[in-house]
């Protein structure tokens, strides 16, 4: 009962502190996207989801945290076109990352898939906020601000983006009927963005028409 008291507080003061918005500044910082990329992108896309696309039509935005606390090992983890534990398949990568100071990164086209979601990379944004060092729930409010004015953006920019929830989530989400994965048994367990960031996130947009499931 007391760490629900304890969430619940938190999470109405990041709400608070988010709760005016305005159009976000983005900075462009891309990473590699190579003929390499594109084709192991591609490669995916066909093995995963049985499509031949390197695009995608955004239905959705996924929440991440980097596990890492700056913004240059997340970049750089995501730079090489290709996965550096050797299987030789397109590297993992997200559509923006936002730092610890609430500054927003756009690290490759938006409408380009990229591998931050099993499931769901087809149709969903990634947006990957540093921190969750040890799965410590550390995301801050400026980061909190930023996800909420990013999000608006991507929704008015992309009327079909009608979800928003957290990695940790992805087994609900299979819901919203969005879930495709052709290779049997491949999944993950993940904790980010952790609920007390799911749940302001919640609290700021689900009376705007945006679809979250149970924290």
């Amino acid at each position: 009962m007391l760490k629900k008291i304890l969430l619940t507080l938190v999470a109405a003061q990041l709400f608070l502190f988010a709760s005016a918005t305005a159009t976000p500044e983005i900075h462009y910082n891309t990473i590699s996207w190579t003929d390499e990329r594109e084709q192991l992108t591609r490669e995916y896309a066909l093995l995963h989801y049985g499509m031949d696309t390197t695009t995608i039509d955004p239905r959705a935005v996924v929440v991440h945290w980097t596990a890492g606390s700056t913004f240059e090992s997340a970049f750089n983890t995501f730079f090489d076109a290709v996965r550096g534990d050797g299987s030789g398949t397109v590297n993992v990568s997200s559509q923006f990352i936002v730092d610890r100071d609430g500054t927003i990164y756009s690290i490759m086209p938006e409408t380009k898939l990229a591998r931050h979601a099993i499931g769901y990379n087809w149709c969903a944004i990634g947006i990957e906020n540093v921190g969750g060092v040890g799965n410590v729930e550390d995301l801050t409010p400026a980061q909190l601000q930023a996800n909420i004015e990013l999000i608006r953006y991507l929704r008015e920019k992309y009327s079909g983006i009608e979800y928003v929830f957290g990695h940790y989530q992805q087994d609900i989400a299979r819901e919203s009927g969005l879930y495709i994965e052709h290779v049997a048994g491949y999944f993950s367990i993940k904790p980010d963005p952790g609920k007390i960031f799911m749940q302001a996130l919640k609290d700021a947009l689900e009376d705007e028409g945006f679809k979250f499931f149970p924290i």
